[in-house]
């Protein structure tokens, strides 16, 4: 929905006439319409605007040498017959880049080929002019087909034509990509299901059935196409989870309960396991079943349960291909939310949509007509430390004529802090402004996957403090730091912990584990904002000290060794004392790299433990 303001009066009936032929083609788009009628659309858009030309979209066929009908709705069909599956040569003006001049698109690419004097001739025996010839591209900039322009008469086309066709040559690369895209699709699905030209996006067509566990009370509520897959009607099979125990095989009953319960207590995002279970007439099926605990109570326990089930026999024989096709009935049945939209960028900077789609109130929480209204609305929802960047990012996508990429977080009323991502083409427009075809993501499931990897790759699982890799680069970072202010001092810190096989030997790993958990909550704790503590190896710690000379570093090794004596690991009747052996050494702006001050401070508590244990020991300096 959009407010129009065209700069020029006495334009507004043609500019009117454009901006609903274009919402009629997006609302095809958005419909899944079939390609041939959108392509229609296109083409009687172009022609209501423009009675004197006569539109015709050609497509580019797999194979690069064909060029085969999209749509001609005005033109006669003996001269399409003649057109349809037209060979070309394929040479280098299919591959070669559009020149932009003066505003416009230069189509002397195809006009200037082997291919286009034949063409031009075909149509001159038809009684039509070819007047222009414009590429449709993909986001990639290959070429997926050519929009020919036609008229009764000669030299009837113009810079205003010329525009017109090159604008919506863009929502003619959106449904012609979607539709190559929706072939491909069903063409892999066709390969796994042999028996369906295409597969249902309802879950229930799918071959996939719904499950709904009361945790409390035991009820599991099954959807017919649960139980079809297993050969009952909708009216047979009781309600109670442990009538379902029954059916499982023997074999698998012990790891289905397993992981049933390991998520139950929290250790797993969810319950995925492959299966056999009996069927009514006693035969056994193997299935992927798969679900998530939506609701507990306070205290963590599950209360409700959701989750689908998948009749996999068919394909246990497969290897790589059935996971793939796994996540394929998996991606197809997931709604995923996204907005559709037309931006246009006014010369004067006013700035509005022209089209949006209803994924808007999910993607921003507004309604189209809100944003009709007042578009900074928009602005208002992305977050302020993104709106610069937003701003500037969209200016260079306009002043260049690049495709935009963001990825940006808004804050919203309902929904709360989101990520979110932009992709749009831009084009100029006839009067100087910039109009954009884009598609904006819900994104922030995977930036919350990022920051998790993240973590994974520089905490240590048991200590949660930085890992060997994680620390190495710290001190790379304080090293570049203090060649670069020769003056600070930087003190780094070995620590060892004393006597830890015995303790080992004696009680286990598992006391062991929690000996090095508890030293490392007191070295936290005993450290400042920017001083660094990690874990280096099976029971040695490392820490750097910005700022810190042996003075302080001594105070610092000391307050440790203090903590750790005087707060032995009780754990049930086992009370055991731990100490430990420090080696202090400074950090030199003239080192090499970090590995000469975790040498000196190795081989200090090197001393320290020779020294009988228990000690801090620094090296020289």
């Amino acid at each position: 929905m959009s407010i129009n303001i065209s700069p020029n009066s006495r334009e507004l009936d043609l500019y009117r006439s454009m901006l609903a032929a274009n919402n009629l083609t997006l609302a095809h788009i958005a419909r899944n319409a079939p390609l041939a009628e959108t392509l229609s659309c296109i083409v009687n858009g172009i022609e209501g605007q423009y009675p004197e030309i006569l539109g015709a979209i050609l497509l580019l066929a797999e194979d690069g040498n064909r060029l085969h009908l999209g749509a001609a709705p005005s033109l006669h069909r003996n001269y399409i017959a003649e057109i349809d599956e037209l060979a070309i040569d394929a040479g280098a003006w299919l591959h070669q880049p559009v020149s932009v001049t003066a505003g416009h698109i230069d189509p002397a690419n195809i006009e200037s080929s082997k291919f286009w004097p034949g063409f031009r001739d075909l149509a001159l025996r038809h009684g039509l002019y070819t007047c222009l010839a414009t590429p449709i591209r993909s986001a990639a900039d290959s070429l997926l087909g050519i929009f020919i322009a036609y008229s009764r008469e000669p030299d009837r086309a113009g810079d205003g034509h010329r525009h017109a066709i090159a604008d919506v040559t863009a929502l003619a690369s959106i449904a012609i990509e979607r539709s190559i895209a929706e072939v491909r699709i069903e063409n892999v699905v066709a390969s796994l299901r042999e028996s369906e030209t295409r597969m249902a996006l309802a879950i229930e067509g799918s071959g996939t059935g719904i499950w709904d566990r009361d945790v409390v009370t035991g009820e599991i509520h099954y959807s017919k196409g649960w139980k079809a897959i297993l050969g009952y009607t909708e009216s047979e099979l009781s309600n109670w989870i442990g009538d379902s125990y029954t059916r499982l095989h023997a074999d698998d009953l012990p790891f289905v309960k397993e992981a049933m319960q390991a998520h139950f207590d929290q250790k797993t995002e969810s319950y995925a396991v492959e299966h056999r279970i009996r069927c009514k007439d006693g035969s056994y099926k193997w299935i992927s079943s798969r679900g998530k605990v939506v609701s507990r109570d306070m205290d963590g326990n599950p209360l409700r349960m959701i989750g689908t089930t998948t009749d996999i026999t068919s394909m246990r024989t497969l290897s790589e291909n059935l996971q793939q096709s796994v996540d394929l009935i998996t991606s197809l049945t997931n709604e995923i939310p996204g907005l559709v939209y037309q931006h246009r960028l006014l010369p004067d900077g006013a700035e509005f949509f022209s089209y949006v789609s209803e994924g808007i109130c999910d993607i921003y929480e507004l309604t189209p007509a809100q944003v009709a209204e007042d578009f900074s609305l928009i602005h208002e929802r992305i977050h302020p430390d993104d709106l610069a960047d937003y701003r500037a990012t969209l200016d260079a996508s306009a002043a260049s004529l690049t495709p935009w990429h963001f990825e940006y977080r808004v804050i919203l009323p309902r929904q709360g802090l989101r990520w979110r991502r932009g992709d749009a083409r831009p084009r100029r427009s006839q009067d100087g402004g910039t109009l954009w075809h884009g598609f904006i993501t819900d994104i922030t499931e995977r930036k919350r996957v990022e920051i998790e990897l993240q973590e994974f790759a520089t905490i240590d699982f048991l200590t949660q403090l930085p890992n060997r890799r994680h620390f190495m680069a710290r001190m790379r970072e304080e090293l570049a730091r203090l060649q670069r202010a020769p003056g600070m001092q930087t003190a780094v810190l070995m620590c060892d912990l004393d006597h830890f096989k015995m303790v080992n030997d004696r009680y286990g790993h598992a006391i062991g584990d929690l000996v090095l958990r508890h030293f490392a909550s007191i070295l936290g704790n005993e450290l400042r904002r920017n001083d660094t503590g990690g874990r280096v190896g099976g029971e040695e710690f490392a820490v750097v000290l910005p700022g810190a000379g042996m003075a302080e570093a001594a105070i610092f090794a000391k307050r440790v060794q203090k903590q750790i004596a005087e707060t032995p690991l009780v754990e049930g009747d086992i009370t055991i004392a731990v100490t430990v052996s420090i080696g202090i050494a400074l950090m030199q702006a003239n080192d090499t790299n970090v590995k000469a001050a975790l040498t000196r401070s190795d081989m200090a508590l090197y001393r320290a433990k020779g020294s009988g244990r228990n000690r801090i020991e620094m090296a020289p300096h």
